[in-house]
């Protein structure tokens, strides 16, 4: 046998798969001697200490960890342990999230370290319309509990109107910068400003995610690398339960056009969902960078198949074109559904914006243009 051969046997036989191997070849200078280095990704739900995702130092002070071929896009950072010792930007600042994506084939992926996020106390930025409505709702269908926020308008106190109501996921992202976990929306500030200017106003409700069961209540349909499948019932105590709460306790204005969801990447996932699901509830949507890729097959299916009317329903898609290659296309493979389904071109406004990346920070300055427009 000769020597060719019997590789190629050994690499059969022996299951050797293709990888991605990540690399770190330059780390900041004020980086302790002894620090280890963890991978935080899509792929182990942020954990910022997983010790299966520890990288391993090698004789000339280079880490590196190899990543099993899988299929899609993953987000990831590198962090010494915990999210107060994150890789940050040139300025030290916080910096956005890495991309690859799993390509069938080895990889080597080289990755420099600029510096480690400052460490500063976030502040408490959150405005004086903004209150804890309840710390911890009872979710009947999930059977479990969550912290849930409200905006109310500034002169919700001093009048009688009714309001518009917009209910947005990722609730800890919303308000406050310290309690983000990745970023401030700064929605108080931007409905603020907008009484401020005369503009219309809305009541705002923010329901905290699960954490570790945020991929699985977000989803609808199971991936069978990430998890997923209880969205179906999250859509259910928005609709049947936080819904008729809200309406019951403050004055809104209940009717479907009056009513919207908004969230980003999985939240915008679930948004869509819920709203496909329950369009005479829920007749504005915000859908922000979604994560369409999760169950794209399913969602495909859903959207062709699914019996309710919508269209009356209005639709503001956003996404970057810094976010993942197949972003744009899911999201117009998807609105050419819709239009299939009778919605008008009318009532679908898209926004792809050549600077707009994954982040809190790009979907924060979106959100008023988007307010706007589905209650102009």
């Amino acid at each position: 046998m000769n020597k060719f051969l019997f590789f190629f046997l050994f690499f059969i036989f022996s299951g050797v798969h293709s990888q991605v191997l990540l690399k770190i070849s330059s780390i900041p200078s004020d980086t302790p001697g002894n620090a280890r280095i963890f991978l935080a990704s899509s792929l182990n739900r942020w954990n910022p200490n997983d010790p299966k995702f520890e990288l391993k130092k090698d004789s000339v002070g280079n880490y590196s960890v190899e990543i099993p071929e899988n299929s899609g896009k993953v987000e990831y950072k590198f962090t010494r342990g915990s999210w107060e010792t994150a890789e940050g930007d040139e300025n030290g600042n916080g910096r956005e999230n890495r991309i690859f994506i799993f390509k069938g084939k080895s990889q080597n992926i080289d990755n420099q370290i600029l510096s480690w996020e400052k460490t500063q106390p976030k502040r408490n930025t959150a405005s004086v319309n903004v209150k804890l409505f309840s710390e911890n709702f009872w979710i009947p269908q999930l059977k479990t509990t969550r912290r849930i926020w409200i905006y109310l308008p500034e002169d919700y106190s001093t009048t009688k109107k009714r309001y518009p109501v917009i209910y947005m996921e990722d609730g800890q992202n919303l308000f406050n910068e310290s309690s983000s976990f990745s970023g401030e929306w700064k929605v108080d500030e931007a409905m603020d400003s907008l009484f401020v200017n005369g503009k219309r106003n809305a009541i705002i409700v923010g329901i905290e995610n699960g954490g570790t069961e945020r991929l699985n209540e977000y989803s609808a349909w199971n991936n069978p690398k990430y998890g997923g499948g209880k969205g179906d019932l999250f859509a259910d105590f928005l609709a049947k339960t936080l819904k008729l709460h809200i309406d019951e306790t403050y004055r809104t204005m209940p009717k479907a056009k009056n009513t919207g969801l908004i969230g980003s990447s999985m939240g915008g996932l679930i948004s869509f969902y819920t709203g496909m699901k329950y369009p005479d509830q829920f007749g504005r949507l915000g859908v922000f960078s979604p994560s369409f890729w999760f169950s794209k097959k399913d969602l495909v299916s859903f959207v062709h198949k699914n019996p309710m009317k919508i269209k009356r329903t209005k639709f503001y898609f956003l996404a970057g074109k810094k976010e993942s290659p197949e972003m744009i296309s899911d999201v117009e493979e998807v609105i050419q559904l819709l239009i299939k389904k009778g919605v008008p071109k009318k009532n679908i406004h898209t926004k792809f914006d050549d600077y707009g990346t994954h982040s809190e920070r790009y979907w924060s300055k979106e959100f008023p243009a988007a307010f706007s427009w589905l209650f102009p």
